[in-house]
């Protein structure tokens, strides 16, 4: 990112609205459209607030909020409202791995069991979640690796099983339970989105670094890429900046005071707080290959290997038309282009409509975000719209 896209980006920290289009080839006028498309969707009940992020040619032109932060104190969105992004937090996840392998401490097809011991001799229930005649419990013909864990085709389930006790309190703790439930199918055979596998990715980089998980990307990701609203535990004087968390409830919005509980663990499938300001950071860093300012986070390689659909012809993803990389969806045919997004691009949703894409041959970058815990997946109206109307203000 040049200079004048910093300045841009700290001139406008507490604005509504803000972008600079010179150097760009987008069209102002056109990028205009977008918050007050937006708010039109808070007008009509869908949102409390959001928060829209256009760049190109590594400058943002444009970033801008609309509606509320929270609606019941009636405080005004801002663009540097932090924000819980979920499952945006994977691609991070994914950087801090892929950190270690440019190291050569680790392999993406390592086995979990190199790192993890209590993962040998994990077993595989070839009838998925079903039962009945020949569904028994079998070792599978290979262990988990970590590669199957980033493109959630390891057959570990969706998400960890209630519990009886007491709450897991580490994440070690916590990824060791992991290891006990059985496999849905072969690994590398099948797609199924498992939170579960990226709770055990954090606590491979627990033990190969020997730091804490979150330790390690505030050193490794955050600190380098000056991400400095990006935590997993927001500090005291930052948390009057934080969401308000709602649901849809037959048309009208009702706070979601559940989604809002601190966690007492990082959570590496979701637990990332964050603005759009410092998502475009990350973002960035990724389309320059794995550099941003003279700061090199990552190889060229990890970031190629990140942002290839290596899910070959399994069915995969939460949108037509893309296959899956390490933490991204990747658009891998024409399906995939439905929203202006070109085949190659990678992209990213979240639990509460959260949302980044990054598109190589456009050199365009677009992140949306509010909080909202249901309503239209990856393919919510607001996301679909955002991207179609970013795209489409590309003029040259």
């Amino acid at each position: 990112m040049n200079s004048a896209g910093v300045a841009v980006f700290f001139g406008c920290a507490i604005a509504a609205f803000c972008g600079d289009t010179t150097g760009t080839g987008m069209d102002a006028s056109r990028l205009a459209r977008i918050p007050v498309r937006m708010k039109e969707f808070v007008d009509g009940g869908k949102a409390a607030g959001i928060v829209t992020l256009v760049a190109r040619h590594g400058k943002i032109a444009s970033l801008d909020a609309v509606g509320y932060q929270e609606l019941e104190s009636k405080s005004p969105m801002r663009t540097d409202t932090i924000f819980r992004i979920a499952s945006l937090t994977k691609p991070i996840t994914c950087a801090g791995i892929m950190t270690l392998v440019d190291e050569g401490r680790i392999s993406v097809i390592d086995p979990v069991e190199k790192y993890l011991p209590e993962f040998r001799g994990q077993k595989a229930n070839l009838c998925g979640t079903g039962s009945g005649y020949d569904c028994a419990a079998v070792g599978p013909s290979r262990p988990i690796n970590i590669l199957d864990l980033m493109t959630h085709t390891s057959g570990l389930p969706g998400a960890f099983p209630g519990r009886s006790g007491a709450p897991p309190t580490s994440l070690a703790e916590l990824a060791a339970s992991g290891s006990k439930l059985t496999l849905l199918f072969e690994p590398g055979t099948a797609w199924n989105y498992s939170n579960v596998g990226y709770a055990i990715l954090g606590r491979i980089i627990e033990v190969v670094s020997g730091k804490p998980y979150d330790q390690f990307l505030a050193e490794r990701i955050f600190a380098p890429l000056r991400m400095a609203d990006t935590y997993f535990f927001v500090p005291a004087d930052k948390q009057k900046r934080v969401a308000a968390v709602y649901a849809d409830e037959g048309g009208s919005l009702k706070r979601a005071t559940s989604a809002e509980a601190i966690p007492k663990i990082p959570a590496p499938q979701g637990g990332i707080l964050s603005t759009a300001a410092d998502l475009f950071r990350f973002d960035q860093m990724m389309l320059n290959k794995g550099t941003l300012e003279g700061q090199r986070v990552l190889s060229a390689a990890a970031v190629e290997l990140m942002t290839t659909s290596l899910t070959a012809d399994i069915r995969a993803g939460f949108a037509p038309g893309v296959g899956h990389g390490l933490g991204y969806e990747v658009v891998r045919n024409a399906k995939g282009t439905y929203r202006y997004n070109s085949v190659g691009s990678y992209v990213k949703g979240g639990a509460y409509r959260t949302y980044e894409f990054v598109d190589p041959a456009k050199d365009l970058i677009g992140i949306i975000l509010l909080q909202r815990t249901n309503g239209g997946g990856d393919v919510a109206d607001e996301i679909n719209v955002f991207a179609a109307m970013a795209a489409a203000a590309i003029e040259h």
